[in-house]
């Protein structure tokens, strides 16, 4: 019974002697403290100096940025233009719709009176601000023959026109219910009869 407890105690003793060799290929200066002039006494201002270093981090601030805050990004459906783009061209499949990217494209599309003739859209985003330069609107025709030989064609200003006039209404309509519904948000704001 006494040569297992002599055997229990000394086992750990190659473990600690493994990791005091370890530790000293860290550096010549590892074991060695702090410059008492350099460092200061109150633990709240060395955490505040290593935060500020980048040294390390705070548990707290790390909860509450996954729980409470969250992070900082504007979403597609706080942008009343996407959402107005989205909206009007919405009979319409789409190929692409990124956000972060800034662009929708549609899929060809033909309303069943010309099968022949489809049409696709393409919108960039160039601001976020409600204004008609803000967004960059292509229509493309695409006319096939009985052979299927078919031609492609940009640049209708009609459509391209009467898009953007129907998307910058829609954003001014979601603009205006959004700081309706959040007048403490937009204090210097004033609405129609305020």
């Amino acid at each position: 019974m006494i040569n297992y407890v002599y055997l229990k105690k000394f086992s750990l003793l190659p473990i600690f002697l493994i990791l005091l060799i370890l530790l000293s290929g860290c550096g010549k200066n590892f074991f060695r403290g702090a410059d008492a002039r350099k460092v200061s006494p109150d633990p709240r201002e060395r955490v505040q100096k290593n935060l500020e270093e980048g040294k390390g981090f705070r548990l707290n601030d790390t909860i509450k940025n996954r729980v409470g805050r969250g992070g900082n990004f504007e979403f597609a459906s706080s942008n009343e233009l996407w959402r107005a783009s989205l909206d009007i061209i919405e009979f319409m499949p789409l190929t692409s719709a990124n956000y972060s990217g800034g662009i929708i494209i549609t899929d060809w599309y033909s309303n069943n009176t010309d099968p022949n003739e489809t049409i696709k859209i393409t919108i960039r985003f160039l601001s976020n601000e409600i204004r008609s330069d803000a967004i960059d609107i292509n229509v493309f025709y695409k006319k096939c023959d009985t052979e299927n030989k078919c031609v492609v064609q940009k640049n209708n200003e009609n459509i391209e026109s009467e898009l953007r006039r129907e998307i910058l209404k829609k954003a001014t309509i979601y603009q205006k219910r959004n700081i309706a519904n959040n007048k403490s948000y937009y204090p210097g704001v004033k609405m129609g009869k305020d």
